[in-house]
């Protein structure tokens, strides 16, 4: 699909320490259970890429993971691997992903961009790359109307986010210290209470009233609403073009090197998803919904998939600028020390699958290798 340009508000950040234990998680809504997928069938004569038996790929079961479900469902990944098996892994959350990647229980994954931020930054950027964009939006604060009826009604009340230090939760702190409020990021306390909690659990303390409201991805954000909740606002309206990153691809520096080829299938599997995508939302969001199901043992009713999907889009590209800005908004709630984010991202294969695939290439904000 076309890449979306954004304003690039920064540069690469200055080189500093990091904290080196902070766990910054993505939005988990799903199984951490690894998930071996030999349903799909190899081509005749298909042979294997950089000689590999498997490559094994990593995702949570979000449908802000759009990209990896879709492209699992429709067997586009096993396609273009060839009679390289297409292994899967799903998760919850960044840090068992990251751990995944690190200890090589996968290859390559989908995650969200602050465990990207975080896994690079504890590395000294030597166990990943960004190597491609996947998603753009679905995260909205959600709110119990009888409670809350306005943005400046938040201040006193109980929020909820997936996990301290994860990309929803800085969004929320940094966009609390914009009201003037302030927040003991590590405890959650302050003019607003956080409450750190989990996406499978964060509807019932909802429904319960243990919570005023959360700042949340899909479908969790929907599922509030189907609770009675009411949007107040949608992360999309604080982000220059209403796009920011969401999902990332990422990859063990050591597969990258070993097994660029492979790389190369992973990622043109998934342009092409995305492409497919965006030709055909209905179908798309069908697939979406049943490689959840398969996952989960429970797909998402309509009333909870349809506005989740309309707020989400996919995307090739990195919106690498965004992920600096997120990058600083974690630096300014006390989460991080500003981190040398300078060679986080490679796009050379993408930039390259793009170009044959007659798509605009996508660009790195600075923060490519070079």
């Amino acid at each position: 699909m076309p890449a979306t340009r954004v304003p690039l508000p920064r540069r690469a950040l200055p080189v500093l320490a990091v904290l080196p234990l902070l766990a910054l998680a993505a939005c988990g809504y799903g199984s951490e259970a690894a998930k071996d997928d030999s349903a799909q069938k190899v081509a005749a004569g298909a042979k294997k890429i950089d000689g590999l038996d498997t490559v094994k790929i990593g995702y949570f079961g979000n449908l802000t993971h759009a990209t990896a479900l879709v492209g699992r469902d429709r067997g586009t990944f096993q396609k273009e691997l060839g009679a390289t098996k297409a292994q899967y892994a799903t998760f919850n959350a960044g840090p068992s992903e990251i751990e995944a990647l690190n200890s090589g229980s996968i290859d390559i994954g989908w995650i969200g961009p602050s465990p990207a931020i975080n896994g690079w930054t504890k590395s000294g950027g030597k166990s990943l790359k960004i190597v491609g964009g996947s998603a753009s939006g679905g995260v909205k604060l959600v709110v119990n109307p009888k409670k809350v009826k306005s943005l400046k009604d938040v201040k006193g009340k109980k929020i909820a986010t997936p996990q301290l230090g994860n990309t929803q939760d800085v969004a929320f702190l940094n966009w609390a210290a914009e009201q003037g409020w302030k927040v003991d990021a590590q405890s959650g306390k302050g003019d607003v209470t956080v409450v750190r909690s989990d996406n499978k659990v964060t509807p019932d303390a909802f429904k319960n009233g243990s919570i005023d409201g959360a700042w949340v991805p899909e479908p969790t954000a929907s599922k509030l609403v189907a609770e009675g909740g009411k949007v107040l606002l949608d992360e999309s309206d604080l982000w220059p073009d209403k796009k920011f990153v969401i999902t990332n691809i990422i990859v063990s520096q050591k597969f990258l090197k070993a097994h660029p080829k492979a790389v190369e299938a992973v990622l043109r599997a998934s342009v092409r998803t995305n492409k497919w995508i965006n030709a055909h939302p209905d179908e798309a969001k069908a697939a979406a919904n049943k490689q959840l199901e398969a996952d989960s043992g429970k797909a998402l009713p309509a009333d909870i998939l349809d506005p989740a999907w309309k707020s989400i889009q996919v995307t090739d590209d990195p919106l690498a600028a965004t992920l600096n800005t997120e990058a600083d908004h974690a630096v300014k709630a006390g989460l991080l020390e500003k981190p040398a984010l300078k060679g986080i991202y490679d796009l050379t294969i993408l930039n390259k699958v793009l170009g044959a695939e007659g798509e605009p290439k996508v660009d790195a904000a600075g923060l490519g290798t070079s």
